[in-house]
């Protein structure tokens, strides 16, 4: 019939075209289905239409004009400094969730000494977004004013907080179980036969630190008996150069394991050890946190804890968007568990060497 799509061209000028074949094994509908949804005849389910759209987004060929979605709003994203993967990672999969519900992501990313948080909320509610997702915030230093969110909770904007959760704020909270990850950390060090083991972490007033030191001094305290451990923890930055400085310290302290709070810190962890002609991971063993892009690749391959990016990514948007829809915002916490991930910078401690 005149008007109707047969065949669509590909985004990428090579002048190809795709049979809707192509289209329907992708999306795990038939032909007849895919020409309904490229014609913008009815019959067919919302999911369906999706799967289909779908389908030509991750093909690369451009959508049809009638079916190109209009934004429903801007959504705000603040972030750290995105120097440490992790944000990247944590940009891209909530900008990606937010793009498949039809949103436009705004990213606003902090950086030292650039704009502080509140200017990148005021600069977003000039723009008129529909709500705000903050990543690892001021909302998880224990030192900062809570107010900054109330007052944008009071005119009405959702938000949702990941990473770092107090009370005072009447909205949802998106947190990895910082510390159960603590304890899988020890709990695989113990394993291996390793007692003298420190915990590297940034400064002590944030939320995930605090988690973090509870969760590892529960675990030294059941799995070793070993209740004395403030010697054993040593705060610093969370980058290569803090793990560095961190991880000396806890060198000088005699111990062979050391769990750092994020895989940079533990990079400078495993940098400090050769500095000093310790291998790693044959007298001492390191563990980082996070469990970032290209970590698997590092020399040696970083064991680490994962957090679930994708997942808290997802609920982040899931939950914001109930937010946009009506529902009340209120303080509750979604706690998603992190994984251990071994690979081969952590090895037998002096107890199986013995």
């Amino acid at each position: 019939m005149d008007g109707e799509v047969t065949q669509i061209p590909r985004s990428r000028a090579d002048g190809a075209a795709t049979r809707l074949a192509d289209i329907a094994v992708q999306a795990g509908v038939s032909e007849a289905t895919v020409s309904r949804v490229l014609n913008g005849k009815p019959g067919v389910s919302a999911a369906t239409r999706q799967a289909v759209l779908t389908a030509l987004d991750l093909m690369g060929y451009e959508r049809p004009q009638r079916l190109r979605q209009r934004s429903n709003g801007l959504i705000g994203l603040v972030t750290p400094e995105l120097d440490n993967p992790i944000f990247p990672a944590f940009a891209q999969a909530i900008e990606k969730a937010l793009t498949q519900h039809g949103y436009t992501p705004v990213l606003c990313t902090q950086l030292p000494g650039g704009a502080p948080e509140d200017e990148f909320t005021e600069l977003l509610m000039d723009r008129g977004v529909s709500g705000i997702v903050f990543v690892s915030g001021l909302h998880a230093d224990t030192t900062a004013r809570m107010d900054r969110y109330t007052r944008l909770i009071d005119r009405g904007l959702p938000i949702v907080l990941l990473d770092g959760y107090t009370d005072q704020i009447d909205a949802p909270f998106i947190s990895p179980d910082d510390r159960l990850a603590a304890r899988l950390a020890v709990q695989h060090l113990v394993d291996l036969g390793h007692e003298r083991i420190g915990l590297a972490l940034g400064p002590r007033r944030f939320v995930p630190v605090v988690r973090k030191i509870e969760g590892y001094r529960q675990a030294m305290s059941q799995l070793l008996g070993t209740t004395e451990v403030d010697e054993l923890i040593s705060h610093s930055l969370f980058s290569v150069e803090g793990g560095q400085a961190a991880a000396v310290k806890l060198l000088e302290r005699g111990c062979t394991g050391i769990v750092c709070a994020s895989d940079l810190m533990a990079l400078g962890a495993i940098r400090a050890c050769r500095d000093r002609g310790l291998s790693v991971p044959g007298e001492v063993s390191v563990v980082g946190f996070d469990d970032s892009p290209l970590i698997a690749f590092t020399d040696p391959p970083l064991t680490t804890v994962r957090k679930p990016i994708g997942a808290m990514a997802s609920a982040a948007v899931e939950t914001l968007l109930e937010e946009i829809n009506g529902a009340p915002g209120k303080n509750m916490e979604l706690m998603f568990q992190p994984e251990l991930v071994v690979r081969r910078s952590t090895g037998s401690g002096p107890l199986v060497n013995r």
